[in-house]
């Protein structure tokens, strides 16, 4: 159900209600719910606009099961995961589902029609028809296969699925999908030991879910939702990629404090006792007097024209003389609701009194010759002031003050002006009712009738919402409400209401399609809606109309259309129905809910639906259980349970509390969603009331988030922690922290000074949060994250993560002393659970920064604190030689005036074409309305900060253009010169018009407009993208240059491994001191995403913010995979990740050789910090400066092959330990000189190149022909053995059997060597890489040959275990 605008409104009024989901922020959640229609109708028509938008089914599907498992990934629900699609609609709802489909159907109708006649040529395949998103068409049941094989396969496979509990409520289960969570939420709350603190999350764009929700009183329930952009273009295309959407958390803990502040004034007012949860109750209940799905809004009660403040205004006045509450449980107090409506029914007196004055001021101007259509439209204006009004409407209020002025006449007869007023009134009302329902007398039995019907309709939605469905077959029988002075008389109503059945699914889909839609039915019912002998054929008229009613959108508009009559409807299916086929009739049913859950001692094959796009799955270990339909049921005494209104604060739900501040309501202007609030907005303001520093304390009140405090500033002096470089500890014992005083200069007093201004203003205007004067500043590193640390006895346990970033924060918002629930997030316990065998890992140290592994038996290391893995080392693209030469593939910007002198034009004219320019219908002098063509290029946006990449580009003093922009300029000066002429003679206007550029009588300005635009449509520049301004970028030429490198390196890249990791904490970003460049070599970590986990890729693109977390870096990836995107790239192959979502494989290359620092991250853990104690295995996860450290004993094993496990040969005396000998640097050139005579080849030649810059580039080449260019080096030693890595790399990668890799190694090394083989098709092994990175000395090495060697043959080697045994 949808409250239309309430979202806004409630968001604006109340500014801290919602809040950007941020990963390391988000809340721990025990239940996770999500309506699904909302994911299936934005994956599966995201842009209605474009008419010529095509998708595939197997898009959808795939598109749906990517979002599911990415809003899994962002809450990771502990205990239930509950998918809900909408089934058979009550009856109730089925009006508007009919209204809501037949608008669609007409507009998708109406678009083709208008691409057709500006000649655009639509594709040949079927569009995608919205309204087989309904229970019972192929689609639907299509659909629902599809989702149990999802969810079979994720159980089957997925750790983090595998102890949850997941509901599956398809659309052959009766009932709307979040009235069936509700149901769920319900039963389970009812349930004997239910934990009142259990955290709930509903994901649903519907804004009646705040209502929903809070009928629960459960203290944690959070609303997910994408963002909402109010205010843009209707036909901006929709972000479908769940990584790039920004999401949403409504609290609905806050929404309970701040209804509590909206009815405050009641606490000192009533006799009775004031209950927060009652008051709720009835704040739920004036909710839907604005109007709803069920029933239609009252006259003149609008959102937007404040029509909920006069509600609860309204409610403030009269509750203190009811002795109780409106809102029993669900149940409506008719006597104190009628009472209610009479206090509320002045609004409508009120409301007319304004038109009444209106009428009386035209009548002493005009006189009654024209005071029937003068006054008619003054009425009209008022009824809404900004609308646009119907043909219903005008004739409703002319018809309205025709019968007035004939009351009004013979008043005045009687001389007096009351009786006057209130008999216009009557005949205003009276009116109302005549053209809107189309009734000939309005008696009293009417509007008794009329008061019933609609206070019936509220009792029945408040069943609906606490108890459930209480009739399948009710509905609200008109398309408008009554007035409320006309709700009477309803104190001794007796309302019942007779349960019956819902419809079938082939039923409903009768009762809400069109006749466009008919082809979504059985071919057997489909006459009937479109044959003229058919029984029921004006119940699908083909046009009809639609009335305002005093809203100002079009989708808010009355569709005027029959309602249906059931007893009809199935009167004329019931011949059709033996004719329905078995499939057909396996359709048409109704089925109950399926329990899901994982069982490890099931072992079955599950056939997918789709085997050629989704895989069969092996071994299925998921137990289906049914649920009867019944089985969640309440009755309607049910009563929900008081909350326990602890002191104990969860974590991630925000709370009112331990901030003491005053409220009050004001006309702040608050900014919730991009532009101003205009109404009144709940003010939060600080009241008065010394910080230690390196404590933990909570941050940005009341969204809190913890943090650690590094200084603190009076604007004079300040104080802050001295701590070693990479330190971020908390002092919670009593030693004191380092602490060092700092005097600030007269600039830094002014910076102070401009924070404090900054953060003021930002909790003014976005949170509506007064904070006062601020007299001191902290500056604390919010909390990123956990980390698994190992103890000194081998256990693991989580650690506390900091941001590097510090944030200044006013003291008086901050949060301290407070007890916080925060539930052990430790899942492993020992090294065994956290590096579990077969898991994924990555390396994030030297050497193979980045690489990814898969952990090995470890059983005989793990109780030394260690682990073995085994990496996979693919072959690295060369883009030095692009990077240096990048220049000659950039696009060229010129400035404007140099465009304007080529093309004979002004600089003005170029500035100005390159935007926006507007054309109007009519003449300056007479306009023909406010309708706008914008014939502009549309290449640059000044207030949004964007540029299109390739065209335009910004500077902090000018704007820069491409030649493209040159040559679309030339052509539109050639095709339209007449409209450069005359913008270059008005040039002083925002707004030209058809008629004076195009003034010729034989001239025809619109078509003119409308050949410009479609000229544009067809040019590319209408299909590129934008860009902020302040995004790096790489242009589309390097761009296609690093896919032709990636190309040419792809046959040597080695096969990733696919096991699935372990769970990523909160985000943690991998190696923090990774810094991020332009062309750097990545690889994504992430898993359950878009981009398939260990996908190596490109940084062509950054995007920088305010805050570390939230920079994103466009990435070309070296493989297409589903769900890419076209970021100046080939299709698919691009995408946009935050930094936690990858490492930084250049950063890796460009840390110093000698830091031999061996570590590997389990995938999800968070980074680490440096500790002084190397004995012990360190921060096993995100930092290279917290490796592995090989343990300093005698007979030491580095256990992470193929890095050298070094041991003892047998017989001979140990060699000095690791520890007390560091390792020599090796020689890279020398390895590459004694590999090149092992393989029969001449000595490499070494050339050497200084450029501009003074920087050293050596080149490499080779007997064989191979030719490789080392990085940009400061001296000739180091271009040299870099360079020679290079080769290296690259003469490794080529194919080399077992036999001549065994040549290479013994006339390199002289000695005998022991190799371990694994079989494999992959002809990338690279021994050479690993020797020369670990092995300290050849001539020091000892090997020896095994006789099993001889029996590998010619097979090709894709991994290498090196065992090198001892010193000589």
């Amino acid at each position: 159900m949808g409250v239309p605008k309430f979202y806004r409104w409630i968001s604006e009024r109340y500014p801290c209600l919602s809040e950007v989901v941020k990963e390391q922020q988000i809340p721990e959640f025990d239940n996770l719910y999500l309506d699904m229609n909302g994911i299936i109708h934005q994956c599966s028509h995201p842009n209605d606009e474009d008419v010529h938008f095509r998708i595939t089914e197997e898009k959808i599907f795939a598109d749906i099961f990517h979002y599911l498992e990415v809003l899994f990934r962002i809450i990771k629900p502990r205990k239930v995961f509950f998918m809900a699609v909408d089934g058979v609609a009550p009856r109730a709802k089925m009006n508007q589902q009919r209204g809501r489909r037949f608008r669609s159907a007409k507009e998708a109708e109406d678009k083709i029609k208008k691409a057709l006649e500006k000649g655009e040529v639509l594709p040949t395949e079927a569009r995608f028809d919205s309204n087989c998103i309904t229970p019972g068409t192929e689609f639907m049941a299509r659909l629902h296969e599809q989702l149990k094989y999802f969810v079979h396969n994720k159980l089957s496979t997925d750790r983090m699925w595998q102890g949850v509990r997941v509901y599956l409520s398809g659309h052959e289960t009766p009932g709307e999908g979040e009235h069936k969570i509700m149901e769920f939420i319900r039963s389970e709350i009812g349930r004997p030991g239910h934990d009142p603190n259990t955290r709930h999350c509903l994901y649903g764009l519907d804004a009646d879910l705040i209502m929903l929700g809070l009928t629960s009183h459960e203290p944690h329930f959070s609303l997910l939702r994408e963002e909402v952009r109010f205010g843009g273009k209707k036909s901006q295309k929709r972000i479908t990629a769940p990584e790039e959407t920004t999401f949403h958390l409504l609290h609905l803990s806050l929404m309970r404090e701040y209804v509590d502040y909206e009815f405050s004034a009641l606490r000192d007012k009533i006799s009775f006792e004031y209950d927060l949860e009652r008051i709720i109750d009835d704040w739920i209940l004036m909710g839907f007097l604005v109007g709803n799905d069920f029933i239609p809004h009252l006259p003149h009660l609008h959102i937007n024209h404040d029509a909920l403040p006069l509600l609860y205004r309204t409610y403030i006045s009269v509750l203190p003389t009811l002795g109780g509450y409106l809102n029993e449980n669900g149940n409506l107090n008719l006597a104190r609701f009628e009472k209610y409506l009479e206090k509320l029914s002045e609004f409508d007196r009120e409301h007319f009194s304004e038109v009444f004055v209106d009428l009386k001021w035209f009548e002493s101007k005009v006189g009654n010759k024209y005071l029937n259509e003068a006054a008619g439209l003054a009425a009209e204006e008022a009824e809404s002031k900004n609308g646009r009004k119907s043909k219903v409407s005008k004739t409703c209020f002319t018809l309205s003050l025709l019968f007035s002025l004939k009351a009004a006449e013979a008043a005045e007869e009687d001389g007096e002006d009351e009786d006057m007023f209130e008999a216009e009134f009557r005949q205003y009302k009276r009116t109302y009712y005549m053209t809107k329902m189309g009734v000939e007398v309005v008696s009293d039995e009417f509007l008794g009738g009329q008061a019933r019907c609609y206070v019936e309709g509220i009792q029945w939605i408040l069943h609906y919402y606490y108890h459930g469905v209480q009739s399948w077959s009710w509905y609200y029988p008109y398309h408008y409400a009554p007035f409320l002075s006309d709700v009477r008389n309803v104190a001794g109503l007796k309302l019942t209401f007779d349960l019956g059945k819902p419809f079938m699914p082939f039923e409903q889909l009768l009762a809400v399609l069109p006749a466009a839609s008919k082809d979504l039915l059985p071919r057997c019912f489909q006459h009937l809606m479109t044959s003229q002998s058919s029984s029921i054929i004006e119940y699908y008229p083909l046009d009809f109309k639609t009335d305002l009613n005093g809203k100002q959108q079009e989708w808010e508009a009355v569709v005027l259309i029959p309602f249906i009559d059931e007893r009809r409807l199935l009167a004329a299916m019931g011949p059709c129905t033996d004719l329905l086929s078995n499939s057909e009739k396996s359709r048409n049913r109704h089925t109950e809910c399926s329990l899901y859950c994982y069982d490890k001692q099931l072992d079955y094959p599950y056939s997918s639906p789709l085997p050629d796009v989704f895989p069969n799955i092996v071994h299925c270990h998921t137990r289906v259980t049914p649920i009867p339909m019944d089985a969640w049921q309440v009755s309607v005494d049910y009563v929900s349970r008081r909350i326990d209104r602890s002191s104990l604060y969860f974590c991630g739900f925000p709370t009112l509390q331990h901030i003491r501040h005053k409220f009050y309501k004001k006309k702040n202007g608050v900014v919730v969603f991009q532009q101003s609030s205009r109404g009144e907005n709940m003010m939060l303001e600080i009241l008065p009331s010394a910080l230690v520093l390196g404590k933990s304390v909570f941050v940005s009140w009341p969204h809190l988030a913890e943090a650690r405090v590094v200084a603190v500033s009076d604007g004079e002096t300040k104080f802050f922690l001295e701590e070693p470089p990479g330190v971020q500890r908390l002092y919670v014992d009593s030693s004191p922290p380092p602490v060092k005083l700092q005097y600030l200069s007269d600039k830094e007093q002014k910076d102070w000074v401009k924070e404090v201004q900054g953060l003021t203003e930002y909790h003014n205007k976005r949170k509506g949060v007064v904070i006062n004067e601020t007299d001191i500043l902290l500056y604390a590193q919010q909390l990123t994250g956990r980390k698994y640390v190992i103890s000194q006895n081998g256990s693991v346990h989580l650690e506390k993560q900091w941001a590097k970033q510090i944030l200044p924060f006013p003291y008086q918002v901050i949060v301290k002393d407070i007890k916080a629930f925060d539930s052990s997030l430790s899942r492993f316990k020992t090294l065994e659970e956290l590096f579990p065998v077969t898991s994924t890992v990555f390396m994030v140290g030297n050497p193979y920064y980045g690489a990814m592994g898969e952990v090995q038996d470890s059983s005989d290391v793990i109780n030394e604190g260690r682990v073995r893995v085994v990496f996979t080392m693919p072959c690295e693209p060369q883009l030095d030689a692009l990077i240096q030469n990048q220049h000659k593939y950039s696009v060229k910007y010129s400035p404007g005036y140099v465009l304007a002198s080529r093309l004979g034009i002004t600089g003005y004219l170029v500035s100005r074409f390159s935007g926006s320019i507007f054309i109007g219908r009519g003449s300056k002098k007479n306009p023909h309305g406010e309708q706008r063509a914008n014939v502009g290029l549309n290449l640059k946006f000044n207030k949004k900060n964007e540029e299109v990449p390739g065209y335009t580009k910004r500077t902090e003093k000018e704007w820069l253009y491409s030649a493209a922009v040159e040559e679309l300029l030339a052509e539109y000066l050639e095709r339209f010169s007449e409209v450069f002429d005359f913008v270059s003679r008005n040039s002083h206007d925002d707004v030209f018009y058809e008629d004076d550029i195009w003034p010729g009588e034989d001239e025809n300005g619109a078509e003119k407009v409308q050949e410009i635009q479609t000229w544009l449509k067809t040019h590319p520049v209408s299909s590129s993208s934008r860009a902020s301004c302040d995004l790096q970028i790489l242009d589309a030429g390097i761009v296609e240059k690093i896919e032709e490198e990636l190309e040419r390196c792809k046959v040597r890249i080695l096969t990733r491994l696919h096991s699935s990791p372990l769970e990523q904490q909160h985000g943690v970003v991998p190696d923090p001191d990774a810094e991020y460049h332009l062309f750097d070599r990545v690889v994504n970590v992430r898993e359950s995403f878009s981009v398939p986990l260990g996908l190596r890729g490109t940084i062509i693109g950054i995007k920088g913010a305010e805050r570390d977390a939230e920079v994103l870096y466009e990435v070309l990836f070296d493989e297409e995979f589903a769900g890419g995107l076209t970021l100046r790239c080939s299709p698919g192959r691009g995408y946009r990740l935050p930094p936690c979502a990858l490492i930084n494989l250049s950063h890796g290359s460009r840390q110093e050789q000698s830091s031999h620092k061996l570590t590997a991250i389990v995938k999800p853990q968070p980074t680490s910090t440096q500790r002084t104690h190397r004995s012990q295995l360190d921060g096993l996860n995100h930092s290279p400066r917290s490796p592995f450290i090989p343990a300093q004993v005698p007979r030491a094993t580095v256990p992470l092959t193929p890095v050298l496990m070094i041991n003892t040969p047998q017989g001979e005396a140990p060699g000095p330990p690791l520890a007390v000998q560091p390792p020599l640097l090796p020689s890279m050139a020398g390895d590459l000189g004694r590999v090149c005579a092992g393989l029969n080849m001449g000595p490499p030649e070494f050339t050497f190149l200084r450029n501009r810059q003074g920087l050293m580039v050596c080149q490499v080449k080779l007997s064989n022909g191979l030719l490789v260019h080392g990085p940009q080096c400061q001296s000739e030693c180091e271009a040299k053995e870099k360079a020679a890595l290079f080769a290296l790399q690259r003469l490794v990668t080529l194919p080399l059997s077992a036999l001549r890799l065994l040549y290479v190694l013994r006339e390199s090394v002289g000695k005998t060597c022991a190799l371990c083989f694994t079989r494999g098709d992959v002809p990338d092994a690279r021994p050479g890489i690993f020797i020369s990175s670990a092995v300290t000395s050849w001539e020091r090495v000892r090997v020896d040959i095994s006789e099993g060697v001889q029996m590998i043959g010619n097979t090709i080697i894709s991994q290498v275990h090196l065992q090198i045994q001892g010193f000589c």
